[in-house]
């Protein structure tokens, strides 16, 4: 047999499972995917940006991650996972003879995911060290409390639409002027079983 007949073959044994964003971000289709096991959709990484989700051209320069954690008929349904800026839009944010002020910090949502969160702020001009750690703690704080009182998908929504970011611009801007401010990145930090066993906890709880 030749190659181009087994390639053929292979894929002819493959069906096409439509992946979908998670409810808390509409259920926004984000692509298709081939597989002849629909079990092994399981835990596949689906990246995509902001902007596939909102159709919001300005939303272009965050990129999405979510993790397919099940599979119904022909629909792969997915969780958040993370997001992050594009290395092109961190880049545009550096400029000289200012300060960048960033904080990683590691926190648990209201519904036990554990999740690390990174956030940057850029300033106007350069400022003292004492100023810096003064906006770390603000962000800190802010980071913290939101993730005890919100789930994943309400903290995820405000992480990536921006909520999080203007509460701690608007508090550190007292500190010192600010150009920017913003959840950098962020990122599950528990294994991909124990994430389901919540999941599937939490839809235990809702119905």
């Amino acid at each position: 047999m030749s190659r181009g007949r087994r390639l053929r073959d292979k894929w002819r044994g493959k069906a096409w499972y439509k992946v979908l964003a998670p409810s808390y971000f509409g259920n926004v289709e984000l692509g298709t995917v081939p597989t002849a096991d629909p079990a092994r959709l399981i835990g596949r990484v689906i990246n995509s940006t902001l902007y596939d989700v909102t159709n919001d051209f300005a939303h272009q320069y965050l990129k999405m991650h979510f993790v397919i954690t099940e599979v119904k008929e022909k629909t792969a349904c997915t969780m958040f996972k993370g997001h992050e800026y594009s290395r092109d839009y961190l880049r545009s944010l550096v400029r000289r003879r200012t300060t960048k002020v960033e904080g990683a910090f590691d926190v648990a949502t209201k519904d036990g995911y554990k999740i690390r969160v990174v956030v940057c702020a850029f300033t106007l001009s350069r400022i003292r060290t004492t100023q810096e750690q003064a906006i770390r703690q603000i962000m800190r704080r802010n980071v913290e409390e939101k993730a005890s009182m919100l789930t994943l998908d309400q903290f995820a929504q405000e992480m990536v639409l921006g909520k999080i970011a203007s509460d701690i611009y608007n508090e550190a801007k007292k500190i010192a002027p600010l150009r920017h401010v913003g959840v950098k990145k962020s990122k599950l930090s528990r294994p991909l079983a124990t994430l389901l066993q919540l999941q599937s906890q939490m839809q235990t709880q809702k119905a």
